[in-house]
C-alpha cells in the first residue's frame, strides 16, 4: 500500500516488523530521536517493543537501508545526520509528511516534481504509442466529474502522474513515484482540488493539456503543461499552509 492510499485510509502495517520500523523511523525523522545519537540497545528495544532480537536485527537492516541509522562494532546504532537520508524512499517521505508540514519542505518538493516530470512529459510526447495516447486521455476524462471527493480526485491524479511516468519510457522516472505520492497525499491533507466544483474543472482541464500536448508529439508544450499543473498544486497547499 502506498503513501496516498494510507493517507486516505489511515491503515498502518501492523507486522512486528514493520511496526518496529515505523515507530523509530517516524521518530528520527520527527526529531524525537535526534541526530547524532545512539539507538537504545537491543535488550531495551527488545522489551520496550516486546520483539525478538531477530525483529529488531532486520528492523536495523531496513533503517539502515533508507540512510537513517548506521551500525558500528564497539559503538552501537547511531542516527545519520539529516544530509544522509533517503528523501527517495516513500517511507521517509512519509514519516516527514506527519512530521509536519512547512513551505521550505512543500517548496523542496515541488523543485524536485519540476526537475523530474516536465521531463518525463517530454519523453512521453516523444515515444508514447497510439494506445498510451488512447490510455491517458481515459485517465484525463476522469478528473472532468464535479461529484469528485478528495479521496476519488487524488487517485486519479496519482494514477495520471504515474502513467506519464511509465509512458516516458525512463525508469528513473518511474521510480521517482514517491515524490508524487507525497505531493499528492499532502494535498489530500491540506487542500484538496475537490472543494469546488470551478476547481475540478481546472484541473481536468490543466491535465488535459499535458494529454493534448504529448498527443501532438510538442515537447515543450508538454513541458509547459505539466510545470504549470505542479506551481498551480504547490500554491494551492502552500496557501493552506500559511
Amino acid at each position: 500500500m502506498g503513501l496516498l492510499e494510507n493517507t486516505i485510509s489511515g491503515r498502518k502495517r501492523r507486522n512486528s516488523h514493520a511496526h518496529v520500523v515505523a515507530e523509530l523511523g517516524s521518530a528520527i525523522v520527527s526529531g524525537l530521536i535526534p541526530e547524532g545519537s545512539l539507538l537504545p540497545n537491543d535488550a531495551e528495544l527488545s522489551l520496550r517493543f516486546g520483539v525478538s532480537r531477530t525483529v529488531l536485527r532486520e528492523t536495523m537492516k531496513t533503517l539502515a537501508a533508507k540512510r537513517l541509522v548506521e551500525a558500528k562494532a564497539k559503538v552501537g546504532t547511531r542516527v545519520l545526520d539529516k544530509s544522509s537520508w533517503n528523501f527517495f524512499d516513500p517511507d521517509v517521505l512519509g514519516w516527514r509528511c506527519e512530521a509536519g508540514l512547512d513551505p521550505e519542505f512543500i517548496e523542496h518538493l515541488a523543485e524536485i516534481r519540476l526537475a523530474l516530470e516536465p521531463a518525463a512529459a517530454a519523453a512521453a510526447a516523444r515515444h508514447a504509442s497510439s494506445e498510451d495516447i488512447v490510455a491517458l486521455y481515459a485517465i484525463a476524462a476522469k478528473f472532468d466529474n464535479p461529484a469528485h471527493t478528495a479521496e476519488s480526485i487524488a487517485k486519479i491524479d496519482l494514477e495520471f502522474h504515474l502513467a506519464v511516468a511509465s509512458i516516458s519510457g525512463n525508469p528513473f522516472m518511474r521510480s521517482a513515484s514517491g515524490l508524487i505520492e507525497a505531493a499528492l497525499a499532502i494535498s489530500f491533507k491540506l487542500s484538496s482540488p475537490a472543494s469546488a466544483p470551478a476547481t475540478i474543472a481546472e484541473i481536468a482541464a490543466n491535465h488535459l493539456r499535458i494529454v493534448h500536448a504529448i498527443a501532438a508529439r510538442d515537447e515543450a508544450a508538454a513541458v509547459k503543461a505539466m510545470r504549470h499543473v505542479i506551481e498551480v498544486g504547490k500554491d494551492r497547499i502552500k496557501s493552506a499552509v500559511l
